[in-house]
């Protein structure tokens, strides 16, 4: 058995054998099907069921046992996650390990189909550096995203100095991965 982090760099190997062989789209079939249809169903049914508790059931634990260093904010519309330091990510940079030309984009193809299904729209920024960013609100909410700060105070990801890079990746009102579009 291969340890949690060791996974990452298969992980991401995969990704980059699967899009050599078919293609981006068999790259988002596998995020949909073998994560958001199969390993991470429960997280489906979960935030399918409960909604914005459910988020704070699933990514609560989940973040705290993969050792993310991050931020959540949760009001009564809006869940909010600011990653600080993604462990997986960290995981690739740290050792050099650089197989797929983006492996952020992995959690918006799971988790966009996931929840898009329970009814729910997200806006999402990344920046290949292992931070990130996410609101996810009910999809007749018609709110933007909350500015800097707003919603997230200090612990808000886009507040630190090194928050930009130049493959910076907005996901806006997104349900669906290729849905990339400038905040």
């Amino acid at each position: 058995m291969i340890g949690c982090y060791d996974f990452c760099g298969h992980y991401e190997w995969t990704f980059e054998w699967l899009r050599q062989l078919g293609g981006h789209a068999l790259v988002r079939a596998y995020w949909d099907e073998a994560i958001h249809q199969d390993a991470q169903i429960h997280a489906s049914q979960l935030i399918g069921e409960k909604g914005i508790d459910g988020m704070k059931e699933y990514w609560g634990p989940t973040l705290a046992n993969e050792g993310a260093v991050y931020e959540r904010t949760v009001t009564d519309d809006t869940f909010r996650i600011d990653m600080h330091q993604c462990p997986s990510k960290g995981f690739l940079i740290r050792n050099g390990l650089n197989q797929y030309n983006d492996y952020c984009d992995h959690c918006m193809g799971w988790i966009g189909p996931m929840m898009q299904q329970a009814g729910f729209v997200i806006d999402h920024e990344h920046n290949h550096c292992g931070q990130c960013w996410w609101e996810m609100r009910r999809k007749d909410d018609l709110s933007s995203p909350s500015s800097p700060g707003a919603l997230g105070g200090a612990g808000d990801v886009r507040l630190r100095p090194d928050w930009k890079s130049p493959h910076t990746d907005h996901y806006a009102r997104a349900t669906d991965p290729d849905d990339k579009t400038s905040l």
